[in-house]
C-alpha cells in the first residue's frame, strides 16, 4: 500500500506502481465513489475495449422442476 498527498488544490498522484499495473493514461476518466470512509477511483473504459470480456462467461443453466 503506498499512501499520497492531498495538494492544496485538492489534487493526489497515483503512484507510478500503481499507474503501470493498471494501465492507467493520462487523461484517463476515473469515477470516484465515497465508500464508508474511503474514496476509491474506478478507471472507466470504453465500450469498444470491453468487447469480449464476457466471452469465458458459463451460461448454462439448470431450472427448477417447477418452472418452465
Amino acid at each position: 500500500m503506498e499512501a499520497v498527498k492531498i495538494s492544496p488544490k485538492f489534487q493526489v498522484v497515483i503512484p507510478k506502481k500503481v499507474r503501470e499495473s493498471m494501465q492507467l493514461k493520462p487523461g484517463q476518466q476515473m469515477q470516484v465513489i465515497e465508500y464508508g470512509n474511503r474514496i476509491e477511483f474506478i478507471p472507466t473504459r470504453s465500450v469498444k475495449s470491453m468487447r469480449g470480456f464476457l466471452g469465458d462467461i458459463d451460461t448454462s443453466f439448470s431450472r427448477e422442476g417447477d418452472r418452465v
